[in-house]
C-alpha cells in the first residue's frame, strides 16, 4: 500500500471516525438455527436486492447479498446483527443441499454477507441461497475455477464496464445473462457519483453527488435493485474492479477531480466511504475489506493452464493526471505504482498460462482525440503515463510473456488495437491485443453518424486502430488453446428497457501472434 503522508496521517483518525473495524469471520455450522440473537420481528422484502457470487477459485466462491428491505433509504434495518442463514446445492432444487451455515449481518456493514466459501469442487456448478427470518432469497447459480494444474481446453468470458443509471436501462445485462460463461469481468464504474438530474431517462436517488457512507450505501443499492443486473449477477460469478466514479470523476490517489472543491482532509473521508460501500456491495473476499482509505484491488485468478487474469486499480497509486505533453513522459509519472507494476511483470512472467488476461481500467492504446494534422491526447488513460506504459510493452513484447490479451472498460465505445511500442511509428513492433469495450449504458443510446464523423477519420490516421464503434454494449469472449475469439454485443437503443442486443463485430487473437484482427 502507498505511504502515509504527515498529512494523511492527522487526518485519517477524523476520516475513518465511526466507519466498520472488519469483524472476524463467525464459525459456521453446517446443521441447526442460531442462538446469536432472539428471534425478532424482521422488516419484509429484505432480499431486495438480490444475490451474487464472485472471485471463482478452484475450491471457493464468495457468496452476497445484502438485507435492505428499504435501498436508499440507508437500507432499513434495525440496529442489530441478524443471523442470515446459507444453503449451497449441485442442483437449483435444492433437494441435494451440500452444506448450511450462518453468517450475521452486521449493523457496521450494511447488513451485508459475504461468505467466503471453501472446500468445492474445481470446475463445478453450484446453486446457493440466503435466509433470514421467514424469507428466502432468489437462487444464485456460480461456478468454481478449473483445478491447479488442470488442461481445460476452453473458457468463456464477458466484460463490460461504465453503467450510469440515469442514462439509461441495462439491456446489455439482460442479454448477459441468458448467455452461458465462466466469469464476468467488471472493470470499473459500477456506479456513477453525479447528482440527480430530472432530465435523464432514470434519476439518480438523493439531492446531491455521495459523499458519506450512507450517501454511498444509497447510491450502491438503487443500482442493485435493477431486476436486469440482478439477473445478471445471480448466473455467473464475478470479477470487479474500480475506476473513477465509484468515488470522483478523474481522482487520481489523492486527488479528487476539484482539488479547488474538496480539501484533502474532506476528499480522504470520501474516499475511505466510497470504498467501505463498494466492499459491502460486492461479492469479493475479507481481503478486500478497505483499511481506511485504502483497499487492495489488484489480484489474480488461474483458470488452469489455460489462462491467468490479472486484476488491475489505476486509480489508488496513480500520480495526478499531467498537465502538460511533457508531463506524461515524465519517468516518475505513475499509473500504477512500483508495487503493483512489479506484481503485474512478475505474473505475466511466471507460469505457463496460455493467455495472460489483464482486466484494465482505462485504455492502454493512444487515442488521438484531434482528426488531422497533430495530436490532442486524453491524458487519463494511459496516454498520460507513457513511460511506465513503455516498460510494461517491453514485458508484454518478449518471450517472456505469453499471448497478452488487454481487455478495458471506460471508453464508452468500442476499440480494437494493437499496442506497439511506439505508436507514432507504423512500423513498430506489436506487443499484445487490447479490446476497449463499450458502456453498458454511459453515454446514452447517442448520436452514431455524429460519432462516426468524429471518430472515423481518426481511426484511419492510427494505423493501430482496427474498428471502432459508438453503440452501448458489452463483450462476450471465447478462449481456446488456439485463439481468443471476441464477440461485440451492441444495444443501439438503451433508453427504452426493452431495447434490443445483437452481434455487432467480431475479434480474433491468435495464439503465437501478437495483435488483434478484425473477423
Amino acid at each position: 500500500m502507498p505511504e502515509f503522508t504527515r498529512r494523511r496521517l492527522l487526518t485519517l483518525g477524523a476520516a475513518t471516525a465511526g466507519l466498520a473495524v472488519l469483524p472476524a469471520a463467525p464459525a459456521l455450522a453446517d446443521t441447526g438455527t442460531s442462538a446469536s440473537a432472539p428471534a425478532r420481528r424482521l422488516p419484509s422484502d429484505l432480499f431486495r436486492l438480490g444475490v451474487a457470487s464472485g472471485d471463482p477459485l478452484p475450491d471457493s466462491v464468495v457468496l452476497w447479498t445484502r438485507l435492505a428491505p428499504r435501498p436508499t433509504d440507508g437500507g432499513g434495518m434495525p440496529d442489530r446483527h441478524v443471523p442470515v442463514r446459507w444453503e449451497i446445492a449441485e442442483d437449483e432444487s435444492f433437494r441435494r443441499p451440500l452444506r448450511r451455515g450462518e453468517e450475521l449481518a452486521r449493523p457496521e456493514l450494511g447488513h451485508s454477507v459475504h461468505v467466503d466459501l471453501r472446500g468445492l469442487r474445481p470446475g463445478a456448478d453450484y446453486f446457493y441461497r440466503f435466509r433470514a427470518g421467514d424469507e428466502i432469497s432468489p437462487v444464485g447459480r456460480t461456478r468454481t475455477a478449473p483445478a491447479r494444474g488442470a488442461h481445460p481446453q476452453r473458457l468463456r468470458f464477458a466484460f463490460a464496464s461504465c453503467q450510469n443509471y440515469q442514462d439509461g436501462y441495462y439491456v446489455a445485462h439482460r442479454d448477459l445473462a441468458e448467455q452461458d460463461v465462466d466469469f464476468v469481468a467488471f472493470l470499473g464504474d459500477y456506479i456513477y457519483e453525479s447528482k440527480p438530474d430530472a432530465k435523464k431517462v432514470r434519476v439518480h436517488e438523493g439531492t446531491d453527488e455521495p459523499y458519506s457512507l450512507t450517501d454511498y450505501r444509497n447510491r450502491y443499492a438503487q443500482y442493485r435493485t435493477d431486476s436486469d443486473l440482478q439477473a445478471a449477477h445471480q448466473a455467473f460469478p464475478w470479477i470487479i474492479t474500480i475506476d473513477d466514479h465509484e468515488i470522483d470523476n478523474d481522482w487520481a490517489g489523492l486527488v479528487p477531480q476539484d482539488p479547488d472543491k474538496q480539501t484533502p482532509e474532506a476528499f480522504l473521508a470520501r474516499r475511505v466511504a466510497a470504498f467501505q460501500a463498494w466492499y459491502e456491495h460486492m461479492p469479493v473476499r475479507r481481503t478486500q475489506f478497505p483499511h481506511g482509505p485504502d483497499m487492495r484491488i489488484f489480484r489474480r485468478f488461474e483458470f488452469g493452464d489455460l489462462a491467468r487474469v490479472h486484476v488491475l486499480d489505476s486509480r489508488q497509486y496513480r500520480s495526478d493526471q499531467p498537465a502538460t505533453p511533457a508531463d506524461a513522459d515524465d519517468p516518475s509519472r505513475t499509473m500504477l505504482g512500483a508495487e503493483q507494476e512489479k506484481w503485474l511483470v512478475n505474473g505475466m512472467t511466471t507460469g505457463s498460462q496460455q493467455w495472460n488476461l489483464l482486466a484494465n481500467n482505462v485504455p492502454m492504446a493512444q487515442t488521438d482525440q484531434q482528426a488531422g494534422p497533430g495530436q490532442t491526447l486524453w491524458t487519463d488513460p494511459w496516454d498520460g503515463y507513457r513511460v511506465q506504459r513503455r516498460r510494461l510493452f517491453d514485458v508484454m513484447g518478449s518471450d517472456r510473456v505469453r499471448n497478452p490479451v488487454v481487455c478495458t472498460g471506460d471508453r464508452h465505445f468500442t476499440m480494437a488495437c494493437d499496442l506497439r511500442t511506439d505508436f507514432d511509428d507504423p512500423d513498430s513492433t506489436t506487443v499484445a491485443a487490447e479490446i476497449t469495450g463499450t458502456s453498458v449504458t454511459s453515454g446514452g443510446d447517442g448520436d452514431q453518424n455524429a460519432w462516426h464523423q468524429q471518430w472515423d477519420q481518426i481511426i484511419a490516421e492510427s494505423p493501430h486502430w482496427k474498428y471502432g464503434d459508438g453503440r452501448r454494449g458489452y463483450v462476450l469472449c471465447d478462449v481456446d488453446r488456439e485463439r481468443l475469439l471476441a464477440r461485440l454485443r451492441v444495444a443501439p437503443v438503451v433508453t427504452d428497457r426493452d431495447g434490443a442486443v445483437t452481434e455487432a463485430a467480431r475479434f480474433v487473437v491468435e495464439a503465437g501472434r501478437r495483435g488483434v484482427q478484425v473477423d
